[in-house]
Protein backbone atom coordinates (compact mmCIF):
# COMPACT_ATOMS: atom_id res chain seq x y z
CA UNK A 1 0.00 0.00 0.00
CA UNK A 2 2.15 3.02 -1.16
CA UNK A 3 2.01 6.43 1.46
CA UNK A 4 1.50 9.81 0.63
CA UNK A 5 1.31 11.90 3.93
CA UNK A 6 -1.40 12.72 5.91
CA UNK A 7 -1.15 15.00 8.79
CA UNK A 8 -5.04 16.25 9.08
CA UNK A 9 -4.78 17.59 12.62
CA UNK A 10 -4.48 21.49 11.66
CA UNK A 11 -6.89 21.01 8.10
CA UNK A 12 -9.53 19.22 10.53
CA UNK A 13 -9.30 21.48 13.22
CA UNK A 14 -9.95 24.53 11.01
CA UNK A 15 -12.52 23.15 8.81
CA UNK A 16 -14.60 22.29 12.38
CA UNK A 17 -14.28 26.02 13.16
CA UNK A 18 -15.31 27.30 10.29
CA UNK A 19 -18.14 25.31 10.04
CA UNK A 20 -18.84 25.75 14.05
CA UNK A 21 -18.99 29.24 13.09
CA UNK A 22 -21.65 28.64 10.58
CA UNK A 23 -24.63 28.93 12.81
CA UNK A 24 -27.51 26.33 11.87
CA UNK A 25 -29.93 25.87 14.33
CA UNK A 26 -33.07 23.25 13.34
CA UNK A 27 -35.70 25.43 11.54
CA UNK A 28 -33.74 28.72 11.21
CA UNK A 29 -32.28 30.42 8.22
CA UNK A 30 -29.16 29.35 9.19
CA UNK A 31 -29.71 25.96 8.94
CA UNK A 32 -31.31 27.17 5.29
CA UNK A 33 -27.58 28.91 4.70
CA UNK A 34 -25.74 26.37 5.24
CA UNK A 35 -25.93 23.77 2.81
CA UNK A 36 -25.00 26.76 -0.07
CA UNK A 37 -22.47 28.13 1.79
CA UNK A 38 -20.75 24.79 2.41
CA UNK A 39 -21.10 23.88 -1.72
CA UNK A 40 -19.14 27.20 -2.59
CA UNK A 41 -16.33 26.48 -0.12
CA UNK A 42 -15.71 23.12 -1.66
CA UNK A 43 -16.43 24.45 -4.78
CA UNK A 44 -13.34 26.76 -4.61
CA UNK A 45 -11.17 23.11 -3.89
CA UNK A 46 -9.08 22.55 -6.97
CA UNK A 47 -10.65 19.21 -7.59
CA UNK A 48 -14.40 20.47 -7.26
CA UNK A 49 -13.35 23.41 -9.74
CA UNK A 50 -11.62 20.49 -12.40
CA UNK A 51 -15.17 18.46 -12.07
CA UNK A 52 -18.19 20.92 -10.67
CA UNK A 53 -19.89 17.95 -11.95
CA UNK A 54 -19.18 16.14 -8.88
CA UNK A 55 -20.52 18.45 -6.78
CA UNK A 56 -24.29 18.97 -5.66
CA UNK A 57 -27.11 20.50 -3.78
CA UNK A 58 -29.84 18.24 -3.00
CA UNK A 59 -33.22 19.99 -2.30
CA UNK A 60 -34.39 18.72 1.55
CA UNK A 61 -37.29 20.69 2.98
CA UNK A 62 -38.22 23.98 3.72
CA UNK A 63 -36.21 25.07 1.59
CA UNK A 64 -32.86 23.67 3.13
CA UNK A 65 -30.34 21.65 1.18
CA UNK A 66 -28.17 18.28 1.66
CA UNK A 67 -24.77 18.79 0.04
CA UNK A 68 -23.54 16.05 -2.20
CA UNK A 69 -19.45 15.81 -3.13
CA UNK A 70 -17.75 13.22 -4.97
CA UNK A 71 -14.53 12.30 -5.16
CA UNK A 72 -13.46 9.19 -7.98
CA UNK A 73 -10.81 7.10 -8.22
CA UNK A 74 -9.19 5.52 -10.77
CA UNK A 75 -11.79 5.27 -14.10
CA UNK A 76 -13.83 2.48 -14.58
CA UNK A 77 -14.28 1.64 -10.93
CA UNK A 78 -17.87 1.68 -9.19
CA UNK A 79 -17.42 0.71 -5.70
CA UNK A 80 -18.05 3.45 -3.43
CA UNK A 81 -17.95 4.48 0.30
CA UNK A 82 -20.22 7.36 1.52
CA UNK A 83 -19.57 9.05 4.49
CA UNK A 84 -22.67 11.20 6.06
CA UNK A 85 -23.08 13.39 8.69
CA UNK A 86 -25.58 16.50 10.18
CA UNK A 87 -25.30 19.89 10.09
CA UNK A 88 -27.71 21.46 12.22
CA UNK A 89 -27.50 22.10 15.98
CA UNK A 90 -29.98 22.73 19.27
CA UNK A 91 -30.23 26.00 20.16
CA UNK A 92 -27.99 28.06 21.87
CA UNK A 93 -30.01 29.86 24.85
CA UNK A 94 -28.57 27.63 27.12
CA UNK A 95 -25.37 29.15 27.50
CA UNK A 96 -27.24 31.86 28.45
CA UNK A 97 -25.17 34.99 28.74
CA UNK A 98 -22.53 33.72 26.55
CA UNK A 99 -25.02 32.90 23.97
CA UNK A 100 -23.11 35.11 21.78
CA UNK A 101 -19.75 33.51 21.99
CA UNK A 102 -21.43 29.57 21.47
CA UNK A 103 -20.19 29.35 17.73
CA UNK A 104 -17.01 30.74 18.37
CA UNK A 105 -14.99 27.98 19.73
CA UNK A 106 -11.77 29.85 20.95
CA UNK A 107 -13.60 32.70 22.48
CA UNK A 108 -15.76 30.19 24.25
CA UNK A 109 -13.09 28.35 25.94
CA UNK A 110 -11.59 31.68 27.15
CA UNK A 111 -15.18 32.88 28.33
CA UNK A 112 -15.85 29.71 29.67
CA UNK A 113 -12.43 29.53 31.52
CA UNK A 114 -13.28 33.00 33.30
CA UNK A 115 -16.64 31.92 34.30
CA UNK A 116 -15.70 28.06 36.20
CA UNK A 117 -12.46 30.02 37.61
CA UNK A 118 -14.70 32.22 39.48
CA UNK A 119 -17.17 30.82 41.29
CA UNK A 120 -17.93 27.79 43.51
CA UNK A 121 -18.83 24.58 41.22
CA UNK A 122 -20.82 21.49 41.33
CA UNK A 123 -18.90 18.26 39.99
CA UNK A 124 -20.12 18.32 36.54
CA UNK A 125 -18.51 21.91 36.49
CA UNK A 126 -15.43 21.33 37.62
CA UNK A 127 -14.80 18.11 35.37
CA UNK A 128 -15.48 20.59 33.00
CA UNK A 129 -13.17 22.53 34.10
CA UNK A 130 -10.25 20.31 34.48
CA UNK A 131 -11.07 19.38 30.47
CA UNK A 132 -10.43 23.28 29.33
CA UNK A 133 -7.65 23.32 31.22
CA UNK A 134 -5.90 20.58 30.17
CA UNK A 135 -6.22 21.82 26.85
CA UNK A 136 -7.50 18.37 25.52
CA UNK A 137 -11.20 19.53 25.37
CA UNK A 138 -12.85 22.42 22.85
CA UNK A 139 -16.04 23.86 23.37
CA UNK A 140 -18.60 24.93 20.75
CA UNK A 141 -22.57 24.73 20.22
CA UNK A 142 -22.46 22.07 17.33
CA UNK A 143 -18.41 21.33 17.36
CA UNK A 144 -18.95 17.87 18.80
CA UNK A 145 -22.46 17.08 17.38
CA UNK A 146 -21.60 17.52 14.78
CA UNK A 147 -18.98 19.64 12.36
CA UNK A 148 -15.82 17.98 13.90
CA UNK A 149 -17.34 14.79 11.86
CA UNK A 150 -18.34 16.61 8.98
CA UNK A 151 -14.65 18.14 8.94
CA UNK A 152 -12.83 14.76 9.42
CA UNK A 153 -14.87 13.44 6.58
CA UNK A 154 -14.15 16.40 4.67
CA UNK A 155 -10.34 16.43 5.59
CA UNK A 156 -10.42 12.86 4.31
CA UNK A 157 -12.06 13.44 1.18
CA UNK A 158 -9.96 16.69 0.34
CA UNK A 159 -6.90 14.25 0.94
CA UNK A 160 -8.17 11.71 -1.90
CA UNK A 161 -8.71 14.84 -4.36
CA UNK A 162 -4.55 14.63 -4.67
CA UNK A 163 -4.42 10.93 -5.13
CA UNK A 164 -4.79 8.54 -8.11
CA UNK A 165 -4.73 5.24 -6.61
CA UNK A 166 -7.86 4.57 -5.64
CA UNK A 167 -9.94 1.65 -7.05
CA UNK A 168 -13.34 3.35 -6.16
CA UNK A 169 -14.93 6.27 -5.08
CA UNK A 170 -15.71 8.67 -2.26
CA UNK A 171 -18.80 10.20 -1.50
CA UNK A 172 -19.55 13.08 0.76
CA UNK A 173 -23.03 13.87 2.12
CA UNK A 174 -23.94 16.50 4.62
CA UNK A 175 -28.00 16.66 5.68
CA UNK A 176 -29.98 19.22 7.68
CA UNK A 177 -32.55 18.42 10.09
CA UNK A 178 -31.48 15.19 11.90
CA UNK A 179 -32.01 16.97 15.64
CA UNK A 180 -35.80 16.97 14.63
CA UNK A 181 -37.30 15.11 11.81
CA UNK A 182 -34.19 13.58 10.10
CA UNK A 183 -35.86 15.18 6.86
CA UNK A 184 -32.23 15.95 5.30
CA UNK A 185 -30.89 12.00 5.28
CA UNK A 186 -34.42 11.16 4.60
CA UNK A 187 -34.78 12.71 1.83
CA UNK A 188 -31.13 12.57 0.95
CA UNK A 189 -31.61 8.59 0.93
CA UNK A 190 -34.78 8.71 -1.62
CA UNK A 191 -32.35 10.56 -3.88
CA UNK A 192 -29.10 8.39 -3.65
CA UNK A 193 -30.78 6.18 -6.14
CA UNK A 194 -30.85 8.26 -9.12
CA UNK A 195 -27.87 9.97 -8.08
CA UNK A 196 -26.23 6.79 -8.06
CA UNK A 197 -27.43 6.09 -11.73
CA UNK A 198 -26.63 9.52 -12.61
CA UNK A 199 -22.76 8.67 -11.34
CA UNK A 200 -22.53 4.81 -12.11
CA UNK A 201 -21.86 4.01 -8.11
CA UNK A 202 -22.22 1.13 -6.10
CA UNK A 203 -22.25 2.18 -2.11
CA UNK A 204 -20.39 -0.81 -0.67
CA UNK A 205 -20.43 0.33 2.99
CA UNK A 206 -21.59 3.75 4.88
CA UNK A 207 -19.82 5.86 7.70
CA UNK A 208 -22.05 8.04 9.63
CA UNK A 209 -20.52 10.25 11.40
CA UNK A 210 -22.13 10.85 14.59
CA UNK A 211 -20.52 11.83 17.86
CA UNK A 212 -20.61 10.08 21.46
CA UNK A 213 -20.25 10.88 25.05
CA UNK A 214 -17.37 9.41 27.20
CA UNK A 215 -17.27 10.62 30.78
CA UNK A 216 -14.47 8.63 31.10
CA UNK A 217 -10.61 8.86 29.33
CA UNK A 218 -12.15 7.94 25.85
CA UNK A 219 -12.64 3.96 25.93
CA UNK A 220 -16.01 4.01 25.53
CA UNK A 221 -16.25 7.18 22.73
CA UNK A 222 -13.43 5.62 20.85
CA UNK A 223 -16.11 2.94 18.98
CA UNK A 224 -17.16 1.54 15.99
CA UNK A 225 -21.02 1.12 16.29
CA UNK A 226 -22.33 -1.80 13.91
CA UNK A 227 -26.22 -0.60 14.47
CA UNK A 228 -28.29 2.07 16.24
CA UNK A 229 -30.78 2.19 18.71
CA UNK A 230 -34.61 2.16 17.45
CA UNK A 231 -37.64 3.97 18.59
CA UNK A 232 -41.30 4.49 18.40
CA UNK A 233 -43.77 6.68 20.35
CA UNK A 234 -46.34 4.09 21.09
CA UNK A 235 -49.83 6.95 22.23
CA UNK A 236 -52.79 5.27 24.22
CA UNK A 237 -55.75 7.64 23.76
CA UNK A 238 -57.96 7.20 26.33
CA UNK A 239 -61.59 7.43 26.34
CA UNK A 240 -64.06 7.30 29.36
CA UNK A 241 -67.40 7.47 30.32
CA UNK A 242 -67.27 10.92 32.76
CA UNK A 243 -69.66 11.43 35.73
CA UNK A 244 -70.44 13.43 37.89
CA UNK A 245 -68.09 13.72 41.28
CA UNK A 246 -70.93 12.53 43.41
CA UNK A 247 -72.11 9.48 41.37
CA UNK A 248 -68.70 8.06 40.17
CA UNK A 249 -70.11 4.73 39.27
CA UNK A 250 -72.32 6.38 36.63
CA UNK A 251 -69.59 6.26 34.51
CA UNK A 252 -66.01 4.76 33.89
CA UNK A 253 -62.61 6.86 34.81
CA UNK A 254 -59.98 7.65 31.91
CA UNK A 255 -57.87 8.27 34.80
CA UNK A 256 -57.90 4.99 36.25
CA UNK A 257 -57.28 2.78 33.42
CA UNK A 258 -54.67 5.94 31.61
CA UNK A 259 -53.10 5.25 35.18
CA UNK A 260 -52.96 1.52 34.90
CA UNK A 261 -51.53 1.60 31.95
CA UNK A 262 -48.84 4.18 32.85
CA UNK A 263 -48.67 1.79 36.54
CA UNK A 264 -47.50 -1.52 33.68
CA UNK A 265 -45.02 0.52 31.17
CA UNK A 266 -43.20 3.47 32.68
CA UNK A 267 -39.49 2.43 33.68
CA UNK A 268 -40.44 -1.28 33.40
CA UNK A 269 -37.31 -3.22 32.92
CA UNK A 270 -38.93 -6.57 32.05
CA UNK A 271 -39.98 -4.28 28.79
CA UNK A 272 -36.35 -3.78 27.92
CA UNK A 273 -35.02 -5.23 24.34
CA UNK A 274 -32.75 -7.76 25.80
CA UNK A 275 -31.59 -9.81 22.21
CA UNK A 276 -28.32 -9.81 21.23
CA UNK A 277 -26.98 -9.74 24.49
CA UNK A 278 -27.59 -5.86 24.48
CA UNK A 279 -30.26 -3.78 26.57
CA UNK A 280 -32.22 -0.87 25.47
CA UNK A 281 -33.83 1.34 28.03
CA UNK A 282 -37.20 0.91 29.25
CA UNK A 283 -40.07 2.50 27.80
CA UNK A 284 -41.47 5.90 29.92
CA UNK A 285 -43.71 8.83 29.45
CA UNK A 286 -43.15 11.54 27.58
CA UNK A 287 -46.55 12.86 28.23
CA UNK A 288 -49.69 12.43 30.06
CA UNK A 289 -53.06 14.98 30.21
CA UNK A 290 -56.34 15.49 30.41
CA UNK A 291 -57.73 18.34 28.32
CA UNK A 292 -59.83 20.48 30.51
CA UNK A 293 -59.02 24.37 31.12
CA UNK A 294 -60.43 24.82 34.27
CA UNK A 295 -62.28 23.63 37.34
CA UNK A 296 -64.82 20.79 36.46
CA UNK A 297 -67.08 18.51 39.36
CA UNK A 298 -67.44 16.19 35.94
CA UNK A 299 -65.15 13.71 35.79
CA UNK A 300 -62.47 13.84 32.39
CA UNK A 301 -64.06 12.55 29.23
CA UNK A 302 -60.56 11.35 28.11
CA UNK A 303 -57.25 11.25 28.85
CA UNK A 304 -53.96 10.78 26.63
CA UNK A 305 -50.55 9.03 27.03
CA UNK A 306 -47.69 9.46 24.56
CA UNK A 307 -44.44 6.89 25.70
CA UNK A 308 -40.93 6.81 23.86
CA UNK A 309 -39.95 3.20 23.42
CA UNK A 310 -36.51 2.42 22.45
CA UNK A 311 -35.51 -1.26 20.80
CA UNK A 312 -32.61 -2.53 18.88
CA UNK A 313 -33.64 -6.20 17.99
CA UNK A 314 -37.63 -6.82 17.91
CA UNK A 315 -39.56 -6.27 15.54
CA UNK A 316 -41.64 -2.46 15.05
CA UNK A 317 -44.67 -5.44 14.35
CA UNK A 318 -43.84 -7.05 18.07
CA UNK A 319 -43.35 -3.91 20.44
CA UNK A 320 -46.84 -2.49 19.15
CA UNK A 321 -48.58 -5.98 19.79
CA UNK A 322 -46.82 -5.98 23.24
CA UNK A 323 -48.12 -1.95 23.55
CA UNK A 324 -51.55 -2.98 22.70
CA UNK A 325 -51.62 -6.09 24.97
CA UNK A 326 -50.49 -4.54 27.70
CA UNK A 327 -53.28 -1.72 27.33
CA UNK A 328 -55.62 -4.47 26.56
CA UNK A 329 -54.73 -6.09 30.25
CA UNK A 330 -54.92 -2.23 31.90
CA UNK A 331 -58.11 -1.63 30.10
CA UNK A 332 -59.20 -5.56 31.71
CA UNK A 333 -58.26 -4.61 35.12
CA UNK A 334 -59.06 -0.90 35.41
CA UNK A 335 -63.05 -2.01 34.61
CA UNK A 336 -63.07 -5.10 36.48
CA UNK A 337 -61.50 -3.03 39.60
CA UNK A 338 -63.93 -0.48 39.03
CA UNK A 339 -67.16 -3.05 39.21
CA UNK A 340 -65.41 -4.77 42.18
CA UNK A 341 -65.59 -0.99 43.85
CA UNK A 342 -69.24 -0.29 42.76
CA UNK A 343 -70.13 -3.73 44.40
CA UNK A 344 -68.82 -3.00 47.51
CA UNK A 345 -70.10 0.68 47.45
CA UNK A 346 -73.78 -0.64 46.93
CA UNK A 347 -73.18 -2.96 49.79
CA UNK A 348 -71.82 -0.18 51.80
CA UNK A 349 -74.66 2.40 51.34
CA UNK A 350 -77.82 0.25 50.73
CA UNK A 351 -77.71 1.06 46.89
CA UNK A 352 -78.27 -0.72 43.57
CA UNK A 353 -75.18 -1.97 41.89
CA UNK A 354 -74.06 0.59 39.36
CA UNK A 355 -73.43 -1.89 36.21
CA UNK A 356 -69.70 -0.84 34.65
CA UNK A 357 -69.02 -1.44 30.88
CA UNK A 358 -66.09 -3.66 29.86
CA UNK A 359 -63.76 -1.17 27.49
CA UNK A 360 -62.24 -2.58 24.51
CA UNK A 361 -59.02 -1.57 22.72
CA UNK A 362 -58.56 -0.29 18.93
CA UNK A 363 -55.65 0.65 16.61
CA UNK A 364 -55.61 3.96 15.36
CA UNK A 365 -56.01 2.27 11.78
CA UNK A 366 -59.03 0.51 12.52
CA UNK A 367 -60.06 3.94 14.08
CA UNK A 368 -59.51 5.40 10.72
CA UNK A 369 -61.44 3.09 8.67
CA UNK A 370 -64.24 3.55 10.83
CA UNK A 371 -64.32 7.21 10.48
CA UNK A 372 -64.13 7.28 7.11
CA UNK A 373 -66.62 4.14 6.59
CA UNK A 374 -69.23 6.42 8.53
CA UNK A 375 -68.29 9.47 7.22
CA UNK A 376 -67.13 8.88 3.50
CA UNK A 377 -65.00 10.81 1.19
CA UNK A 378 -65.98 14.03 3.19
CA UNK A 379 -64.77 12.48 6.34
CA UNK A 380 -61.17 11.75 4.12
CA UNK A 381 -61.40 15.27 2.95
CA UNK A 382 -62.08 16.94 6.70
CA UNK A 383 -59.03 14.53 8.24
CA UNK A 384 -56.72 15.70 5.09
CA UNK A 385 -57.54 19.36 6.54
CA UNK A 386 -57.08 18.72 9.79
CA UNK A 387 -53.45 17.46 9.22
CA UNK A 388 -52.60 20.45 7.39
CA UNK A 389 -54.03 22.48 9.96
CA UNK A 390 -52.52 21.39 13.17
CA UNK A 391 -48.93 20.81 10.83
CA UNK A 392 -47.64 24.19 12.20
CA UNK A 393 -47.70 23.20 15.62
CA UNK A 394 -44.75 20.98 15.01
CA UNK A 395 -45.47 18.69 18.07
CA UNK A 396 -45.88 15.28 17.23
CA UNK A 397 -47.11 14.40 20.23
CA UNK A 398 -49.46 17.60 20.16
CA UNK A 399 -50.53 16.89 16.41
CA UNK A 400 -51.16 13.61 16.84
CA UNK A 401 -53.36 13.62 19.61
CA UNK A 402 -55.31 16.30 18.34
CA UNK A 403 -55.66 14.01 14.92
CA UNK A 404 -57.01 11.02 16.64
CA UNK A 405 -59.39 13.14 18.80
CA UNK A 406 -60.43 14.11 15.53
CA UNK A 407 -61.23 11.03 13.89
CA UNK A 408 -62.81 9.89 17.46
CA UNK A 409 -65.64 12.62 17.19
CA UNK A 410 -65.62 11.40 13.14
CA UNK A 411 -66.30 7.64 14.29
CA UNK A 412 -68.54 8.59 17.37
CA UNK A 413 -66.26 6.60 19.01
CA UNK A 414 -67.81 6.29 23.16
CA UNK A 415 -65.96 4.82 26.29
CA UNK A 416 -64.90 3.08 27.85
CA UNK A 417 -62.20 2.75 25.00
CA UNK A 418 -58.80 3.08 24.32
CA UNK A 419 -57.67 4.06 20.88
CA UNK A 420 -53.53 3.23 20.51
CA UNK A 421 -51.27 4.36 17.83
CA UNK A 422 -47.74 5.81 16.92
CA UNK A 423 -47.26 9.53 17.83
CA UNK A 424 -44.60 10.70 15.78
CA UNK A 425 -41.61 9.49 13.07
CA UNK A 426 -40.39 6.09 13.49
CA UNK A 427 -36.52 5.40 13.92
CA UNK A 428 -35.85 1.78 12.48
CA UNK A 429 -33.18 -0.15 15.01
CA UNK A 430 -30.26 -1.48 12.19
CA UNK A 431 -27.38 -3.52 12.21
CA UNK A 432 -24.43 -4.94 10.09
CA UNK A 433 -25.56 -7.95 8.32
CA UNK A 434 -22.35 -9.96 8.07
CA UNK A 435 -24.35 -12.48 5.52
CA UNK A 436 -23.63 -10.92 2.56
CA UNK A 437 -20.10 -10.55 0.50
CA UNK A 438 -20.32 -6.63 0.25
CA UNK A 439 -20.53 -6.50 4.35
CA UNK A 440 -17.81 -8.84 5.17
CA UNK A 441 -15.71 -6.67 3.10
CA UNK A 442 -16.31 -3.47 4.57
CA UNK A 443 -15.66 -4.88 8.45
CA UNK A 444 -12.05 -6.37 6.98
CA UNK A 445 -11.23 -3.29 5.85
CA UNK A 446 -12.54 -1.78 8.98
CA UNK A 447 -11.12 -3.96 11.31
CA UNK A 448 -7.54 -3.76 9.37
CA UNK A 449 -7.74 -0.04 9.67
CA UNK A 450 -8.58 -0.70 13.88
CA UNK A 451 -5.74 -2.97 14.60
CA UNK A 452 -3.67 -0.38 12.16
CA UNK A 453 -4.35 2.55 14.82
CA UNK A 454 -3.39 0.27 17.84
CA UNK A 455 -0.33 -0.72 16.58
CA UNK A 456 1.02 1.76 14.40
CA UNK A 457 -0.50 4.66 16.15
CA UNK A 458 -1.13 3.18 19.69
CA UNK A 459 -5.03 4.42 19.41
CA UNK A 460 -7.66 2.03 20.66
CA UNK A 461 -10.94 1.59 19.08
CA UNK A 462 -13.11 -0.58 19.94
CA UNK A 463 -16.44 -2.25 18.80
CA UNK A 464 -19.90 -1.09 20.27
CA UNK A 465 -23.22 -3.21 18.81
CA UNK A 466 -25.51 -0.54 19.60
CA UNK A 467 -25.36 3.89 18.71
CA UNK A 468 -28.25 4.32 21.74
CA UNK A 469 -28.78 8.27 20.33
CA UNK A 470 -31.34 8.04 17.79
CA UNK A 471 -29.42 9.34 14.56
CA UNK A 472 -29.44 9.27 11.04
CA UNK A 473 -28.44 5.75 11.04
CA UNK A 474 -32.15 4.63 10.68
CA UNK A 475 -32.32 5.51 7.39
CA UNK A 476 -28.82 5.40 5.87
CA UNK A 477 -28.24 2.58 3.76
CA UNK A 478 -31.26 0.96 4.92
CA UNK A 479 -34.94 0.11 4.34
CA UNK A 480 -37.11 -1.87 6.74
CA UNK A 481 -39.51 -5.23 5.26
CA UNK A 482 -42.63 -3.54 3.67
CA UNK A 483 -44.54 -5.38 6.18
CA UNK A 484 -43.11 -2.98 9.12
CA UNK A 485 -43.43 -0.28 7.19
CA UNK A 486 -47.12 -0.58 6.39
CA UNK A 487 -48.19 -1.66 9.91
CA UNK A 488 -46.02 1.68 11.32
CA UNK A 489 -47.72 3.63 8.59
CA UNK A 490 -51.22 2.40 8.96
CA UNK A 491 -50.87 3.26 12.56
CA UNK A 492 -49.54 6.84 13.04
CA UNK A 493 -51.60 9.56 13.40
CA UNK A 494 -49.74 12.32 11.79
CA UNK A 495 -49.32 11.76 8.08
CA UNK A 496 -46.30 14.20 8.12
CA UNK A 497 -44.76 11.56 10.40
CA UNK A 498 -45.36 8.24 8.35
CA UNK A 499 -41.85 7.57 6.50
CA UNK A 500 -41.90 5.43 3.48
CA UNK A 501 -38.74 5.00 1.79
CA UNK A 502 -38.95 4.14 -2.52
CA UNK A 503 -38.77 0.77 -3.31
CA UNK A 504 -35.75 1.56 -4.79
CA UNK A 505 -34.00 2.83 -1.79
CA UNK A 506 -30.09 1.72 -1.87
CA UNK A 507 -29.57 -0.43 0.84
CA UNK A 508 -25.97 -1.33 1.85
CA UNK A 509 -23.45 -2.29 5.24
CA UNK A 510 -23.63 1.16 7.28
CA UNK A 511 -21.08 1.64 10.89
CA UNK A 512 -20.85 5.20 12.72
CA UNK A 513 -17.66 6.23 13.62
CA UNK A 514 -17.06 9.96 14.75
CA UNK A 515 -15.83 12.14 17.43
CA UNK A 516 -16.23 11.66 21.40
CA UNK A 517 -16.74 14.28 23.90
CA UNK A 518 -18.86 15.27 26.92
CA UNK A 519 -22.22 17.13 27.71
CA UNK A 520 -23.47 17.79 24.24
CA UNK A 521 -26.16 19.78 23.40
CA UNK A 522 -25.58 21.07 26.92
CA UNK A 523 -23.71 24.60 27.78
CA UNK A 524 -20.51 22.38 28.64
CA UNK A 525 -20.14 20.92 25.35
CA UNK A 526 -17.11 20.36 24.53
CA UNK A 527 -15.22 17.49 21.74
CA UNK A 528 -12.11 16.00 22.72
CA UNK A 529 -9.50 17.44 20.12
CA UNK A 530 -7.30 15.07 19.89
CA UNK A 531 -9.25 12.10 18.74
CA UNK A 532 -11.57 14.62 16.22
CA UNK A 533 -8.83 16.24 14.92
CA UNK A 534 -6.02 13.82 14.60
CA UNK A 535 -6.74 10.30 15.48
CA UNK A 536 -10.88 10.21 13.87
CA UNK A 537 -9.43 11.32 10.11
CA UNK A 538 -6.51 9.54 10.24
CA UNK A 539 -8.56 5.84 11.35
CA UNK A 540 -10.93 7.19 8.30
CA UNK A 541 -8.31 7.56 5.86
CA UNK A 542 -7.06 4.01 6.56
CA UNK A 543 -10.45 2.45 6.16
CA UNK A 544 -10.99 4.32 2.92
CA UNK A 545 -7.35 2.56 1.90
CA UNK A 546 -8.23 -0.85 3.41
CA UNK A 547 -11.53 -0.97 1.40
CA UNK A 548 -10.70 0.85 -1.94
CA UNK A 549 -7.14 0.67 -2.51
CA UNK A 550 -5.70 -0.61 -6.13
CA UNK A 551 -4.08 -3.88 -5.75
Amino acid sequence: MSEHPFAPEERCRALSVAMTRWKSETGTEGERDFGPKLAATLSEWPYFRAHPENLKLVPSHDGTMNVVALVRGQPGHRRTLAFAGHYDTVPVANYRDLASLATEPDLLLDALLADLGSRALGPQEEKALADFESGDFIPGRGLLDMKCGLAAGLAVLEHFTARSDLAGNLLFMATPDEERNSRGMRSMRDALPGLAREWDLEIVGGINLDSTSDQGDGAEGRAIYRGTIGKLLPFAYVIGQPSHASYPFEGVSAHLIAAEILRRIEANPALCDTGDGEVSPPPICLEGKDFRGGYDVTTPDAVWLGFNWLFHSWSQDRLLARFNGIVTEAVEWATATLAGHAEAYAALSGTGRAEIEPGFVMSFAELKARAFAAGGPAAEERFAARAQEVAALGNPLETSRLLTAHLIAEARLTGPAVVTGIAGLHYPPTRLDSTSPPTDAFEAAIEAARQEMEERHRVGIRYRNIFTGISDMSFFGHRPPEAAIEAVAGNTADPAMVDRPPAEALVFPVVNIGPWGREYHQRLERAHARYAFRDLPIFLQRIVLQLLMAQ
